[in-house]
């Protein structure tokens, strides 16, 4: 075994956060702050000196910040992301030879040993050494310490006040002897994004079918009409599949039917025509200058819009002419077209990312996210990304994201957990998740918890969608009115982000294609609809009111802060939110069987109440507007799903005054 510089003493092991041993970075927003922790020791009794140092991705500067020991040689620091892109921090420890001896000298002194000048000798020879590194000014303020320690006119007592004071320590740390420090050998990163990529609210609508009047295609200037309506329900994102160009060949029909009749409009996800492909609007939608105005009026709103890109055409898109090569080719010499047997999709043909040519393909599917994004698009819906190589999603999202860092990612992935994990590490912004289908109280208790509780909080962020355009859960076939309210609650106070794809969750549209398929009788995907949310039975109200309810309380808009209570009845879900300060704590109850009431005790954790519980505290309903006193960690509650299914209370403290009366808080 090769020799090693036995000065070298530090080991530094398991620095967390890091993602896959440092693969991947970990992900925070602007303003929020990256604890790093790390086990630091060495042998012997010797003091160490740790820092965390971090630096912005086009600083070649570090920033040092000085560790603190936790327990048992854990080791912890902080430090708050401030600008967009890439941040990197590591650890360095060293022995502290001044620090050793300060130690080592107080425990002699305190033990009342009295010959104590020869240490005092050793410890003014180590300032002696810190002279040699100072620079002019500390050289200065040494040499006077040093005259002083050094004088026989100097009293012993002096000169241990003197070598003992705050501002020698503190002068000793700036000048510690580094030379044999350890590094942590790997630079950690730290991706930061936007406020919009932790906390946003989601909206999906076909602009085809934003017309008023029947028969007639949707465009974009109909769209505008629609972003009062929008805004008024509390949505910052509308998001739309494909605008692009659909083609004809083997174009589908109505329930998703081999054979389309001439007035079928396809499904916009077969992209491409003879007018174009993706970096092209379907000519029926309008032009790109009502795409611009669209996107400018959706800003003055307040609403981002989100664009679905879907790396896959139709047989008429011009690449399949122009580029032969990007595509698989079936023993009979045709394109192949998409299949997830048992299901076959005639219309699309998917890329082949094995083709000799993949650096050219990867190229061309940059230049179109890049085209959107100069079109002022910065919100991409990602379709089926699990269904195209690792490698590029990490090239392409990296060099988008160097580029524009503002720009925001959603992996469209309902696939295997550990490749939604696996994209979201290599740079997708948010994703959607099983929430979709996670119904009862233990399963919605243990998939948040390893959502906000495990190490995949890091890097994963959901978006949680009570429904898409492609899903229809049986819990909304069967539960009505109840099931889309309770959904929706749970959606949104469960996720700082959350979707619906309306009008038709907003209408309660809950008839499936058929017994046990989760696809929409008359999908939209298929075919134009014209909506009337006009209806007196939309949920349009409690969807505003919920939206309101989650910009009004900070406790909602992370996912960091949710913790369940115990609840004596399975059909009862409790969980709350906080902010870090507890200034702002919410308590959500939940019915989660639309069709009876339920009643039982809840009993809140301790953690949650940090206040003396067993006087009244207010329990402010937001949904109803109802106020009801609590007290003590258990309490009674009853659940009307035709009523309410859920309440969602903020926790009001009684706060005591020096006059006559109370109030809440």
């Amino acid at each position: 075994m090769k020799k090693t510089d036995s000065r070298s003493r530090v080991v530094i092991d398991l620095v967390k956060p890091a993602i896959n041993d440092g693969r991947f970075p970990v992900k925070r927003i602007i303003g929020e702050t990256v604890v790093v922790e790390a086990d630091i020791y060495a042998d012997g009794h010797d003091v160490l000196t740790a820092l965390l140092s971090y630096r912005q991705a086009l600083d070649s500067r570090w920033r040092e910040i000085p560790m603190e020991r936790v327990i048992n040689d854990r080791w912890r620091a902080s430090f708050i992301v401030t600008e967009l892109g890439n941040y990197f921090y590591t650890v360095t420890a060293w022995v502290d030879s001044f620090k050793s001896w300060r130690d080592n000298f107080e425990k002699r002194l305190n033990a009342g040993e009295e010959d104590t000048a020869i240490h005092l000798i050793a410890g003014t020879r180590l300032i002696e050494e810190a002279s040699l590194r100072a620079a002019n000014g500390d050289k200065r303020l040494i040499g006077k310490w040093l005259k002083a320690l050094q004088s026989e006119q100097v009293s012993q007592k002096d000169k241990m006040k003197l070598i003992l004071a705050e501002n020698v320590a503190e002068a000793m740390d700036k000048l510690s002897d580094r030379r044999f420090a350890v590094t942590y050998p790997k630079e950690l990163a730290v991706s930061v994004d936007r406020e919009k990529a932790r906390f946003s609210t989601w909206y999906e609508m076909f602009p085809r079918s934003a017309a008023t009047q029947e028969l007639r295609h949707g465009t974009f200037k109909d769209c505008e009409d629609w972003l009062p309506y929008i805004a008024e329900m509390g949505f910052d994102v509308l998001y739309f599949p494909p605008i692009h160009p659909i083609g004809q060949t083997d174009r589908k029909g109505k329930n998703n039917t081999v054979t389309a009749n001439p007035d079928d409009p396809g499904t916009p996800w077969a992209i491409g025509s003879q007018e174009g492909g993706h970096k092209e609007i379907l000519p029926e939608l309008g032009t790109t200058e009502d795409f611009h105005n669209l996107v400018q009026k959706s800003n003055n709103y307040g609403i981002e819009i989100a664009m679905d890109i879907a790396f896959q055409c139709s047989p008429d898109h011009p690449y399949v002419t122009q580029h032969p090569e990007w595509f698989l080719l079936r023993a009979d010499g045709k394109v192949q077209f998409a299949e997830n047997p048992p299901k076959k999709y005639q219309d699309i043909y998917p890329l082949n990312f094995n083709t000799e040519h993949w650096s050219e393909l990867w190229d061309e599917l940059k230049s179109i996210v890049v085209y959107w994004i100069e079109q002022g698009i910065h919100i991409f819906r990602i379709d089926n990304p699990h269904t195209k190589p690792f490698g590029f999603w990490e090239w392409l999202i990296s060099e988008i994201k160097e580029a524009y860092p503002d720009v925001i990612f959603l992996a469209e992935a309902f696939t295997r957990p550990k490749v939604m994990y696996n994209l979201a590490k290599l740079g997708f912004t948010q994703s959607y998740t099983y929430f979709t289908w996670r119904n009862t109280k233990w399963e919605l208790t243990q998939y948040l918890n390893e959502l906000t509780k495990t190490e995949v909080r890091e890097y994963f962020r959901p978006n949680l969608w009570p429904n898409t355009p492609d899903i229809l859960t049986e819990y909304l076939q069967s539960g009505g009115r109840p099931a889309f309210m309770s959904r929706l609650v749970l959606a949104a106070t469960l996720g700082a982000s959350y979707g619906i794809y309306g009008p038709a969750f907003e209408l309660c549209e809950n008839s499936p294609k058929e017994q046990g398929s989760e696809e929409y009788l008359n999908s939209e995907k298929y075919e134009i609809k014209h909506w009337n949310t006009g209806l007196q039975d939309s949920l349009r109200d409690f969807i505003s009111l919920m939206n309101k309810i989650r910009r009004d309380n900070a406790a909602l808009q992370s996912n960091l802060n949710l913790l369940f209570h115990e609840v004596d009845n399975d059909q009862l879900i409790c969980y709350s939110k906080s902010t870090d300060d507890l200034s702002n704590t919410l308590l959500v109850i939940v019915n989660l069987d639309p069709h009876h009431t339920h009643s039982g005790w809840v009993e809140l954790s301790p953690e949650l109440l940090n206040f003396d519980s067993e006087q009244p505290y207010q329990m402010h309903d937001l949904l109803s507007d109802s106020r009801f006193l609590w007290s003590g960690r258990r309490n009674y509650i009853e659940l009307n799903p035709f009523v309410c299914p859920a309440h969602i209370f903020l926790i009001r403290r009684r706060i005591h005054t020096e006059r006559d009366f109370d109030y809440f808080m």
